[in-house]
């Protein structure tokens, strides 16, 4: 035994040597007839050699049929059940803030400026003086044409009095009737006079009143743009003070062209649309209006239409210019089958979701999607209400899979619309959605416009078109949105299931 198993270790020696001499040969060979030479064979073997050990370790797929995508045992899954309810049909743009008016507050009358009764950023209201220019000039002139009508009027009244005197002479045939015509010409020229000065008057008084500038509509004092001391003018371009309506105040926002036929069919049935107006990023709603007006043409170059909602906006949330985000509730869709967002798995074959039998066994049915709102996905066909299906881990599940459903614990299982949260909860989320939202603002603003327009960074439909089209993503984006997921992971304690 001893001398075979010698022979036999010499013997695979001996192979051995003659497989490094070949090799070696090789590679030789390789350095004086590639470019590259050696460095290049060696890399080819190296790749040859691991994919000789990938394909070793491979676990057979029939080797388990009930166990998860990765083997083990029964798999972890959070889980939720079928429920019956409303889901709100909702349109998300953005939008700008504009206020129902504007007015740059001109002088009328030219003089000096003599104070401002208003401070910058003070509320005003429609009639309110702003500002004061020097009204001893325009004072003198209305003196001026007071006296002027005083006298004109006593010339009038001398006027009447030749009238009636002339008229019983004329009777008598003491004068003329010729110089009775004349006496009632005279009267009505001093009438004519007397008028014109009445209007002089009014004038005057206007332009009196024309040195205190008041402002025209309700609404805040911005800054000044002329001093105290300088000489206005009439009409100067700049003004004086800009003062800008901010309850109420407007939002012009845009939406696709394909969902104005919705939009117009509550409009027309006379429905009064709700629009709600939340931060850049989505997550502090702002102010809750409702639609106004609807533009009367689409805009040919982007194929959308612009609409207008009015808020009352009394705790001054929404300013002027601010970008915000738009939700319109166009329509609520009743007796709806409802699942968290999360349960929707999709392939190539479409939507899906894994049910959770009896048995505790999953199995893959194919879904057909209905409206969405928030984490709350509407099916049109595929489930029943009562059912239950994975919410959570489903990424690492087959049809047939086992699975560990959390009321086999004792565990109640969550529903499709969970109470709310805690604070601490609801922070914690805010804060991811915010960080999602900043993230896709900044790596992902081009991807978002080319194949998901008209979703906000951050929202779920933003995040689901994403996961539906990551892999046309650049890589800046997906590096930010793999780091954003790394951050959120919890990591299960104890054993089973291979899964991260």
């Amino acid at each position: 035994m001893n001398d075979q198993g010698t022979e036999g270790q010499g013997a695979l020696r001996a192979a051995s040597v003659r497989v490094r001499g070949g090799i070696t040969n090789a590679g030789d060979w390789a350095d004086r007839h590639i470019p590259g030479g050696q460095r290049i064979f060696w890399i080819v073997m190296g790749l040859l050699l691991l994919l000789l050990v990938i394909w070793t370790i491979q676990p057979n797929p029939n080797a388990n049929s009930r166990r998860g995508r990765f083997g083990g045992g029964p798999m972890p899954v959070g889980v939720a059940r079928v429920v019956s309810g409303d889901i709100d049909v909702t349109l998300n743009a953005l939008g700008t803030v504009t206020p129902l008016a504007t007015v740059t507050v001109r002088p009328q009358v030219s003089g000096q400026l003599l104070k401002f009764d208003v401070e910058e950023g003070q509320m005003v209201k429609a009639g309110d003086v702003l500002a004061e220019i020097d009204p001893r000039t325009f004072q003198a002139a209305v003196d001026q044409a007071v006296g002027t009508l005083q006298k004109d009027q006593a010339a009038l009244q001398e006027a009447r009095i030749d009238v009636q005197r002339y008229a019983n002479l004329v009777k008598l045939n003491a004068i003329s009737t010729q110089t009775y015509t004349a006496a009632i010409a005279t009267a009505k020229q001093a009438e004519g006079t007397v008028k014109t000065d009445q209007a002089s008057v009014d004038q005057a008084k206007i332009n009196l009143q024309y040195t205190k500038i008041t402002s025209p509509v309700s609404g805040r004092v911005g800054l000044r743009q002329v001093d105290v001391g300088n000489l206005v003018e009439s009409g100067q371009a700049n003004g004086v003070v800009v003062v800008t309506e901010l309850q109420p105040i407007s939002v012009l926002f845009s939406i696709p062209e394909d969902n104005i036929g919705a939009i117009m069919e509550q409009v027309n049935g006379g429905q009064t649309l709700r629009v709600d107006a939340y931060d850049r990023a989505q997550v502090k709603k702002l102010a809750s209006g409702t639609l106004s007006t609807v533009d009367n043409q689409i805009d040919t170059t982007t194929g959308t239409v612009k609409l207008r909602a009015n808020f009352d906006n009394r705790e001054g949330a929404l300013f002027p210019q601010q970008f915000v985000n738009i939700q319109l509730l166009v329509n609520t869709l009743h007796n709806q089958v409802i699942v968290p967002a999360a349960a929707i798995g999709r392939g190539s074959s479409g939507a899906y979701v894994f049910v959770v039998n009896s048995d505790s066994t999953v199995s893959m049915r194919a879904v057909t999607l209905g409206a969405v709102q928030g984490d709350k996905q509407a099916i049109a066909k595929g489930l029943k209400v009562g059912e239950t299906v994975v919410t959570d881990g489903a990424d690492r599940l087959k049809d047939g899979a086992d699975v560990e459903v959390p009321s086999n614990k004792g565990k109640p299982i969550q529903t499709a619309a969970p109470p709310a949260s805690s604070s601490a909860s609801d922070d914690a989320r805010a804060k991811r959605k915010a960080a999602m939202a900043a993230a896709m603002k900044q790596y992902c603003s081009t991807d978002l416009a080319k194949y998901c327009p008209n979703m906000a960074p951050g929202s779920t439909e933003a995040r689901r078109c994403y996961f539906t089209n990551r892999d046309s993503f650049s890589d800046d984006c997906k590096n930010a949105m793999a780091k954003l997921r790394g951050n959120g992971k919890h990591h299960r304690r104890g054993g089973g299931g291979g899964g991260p």
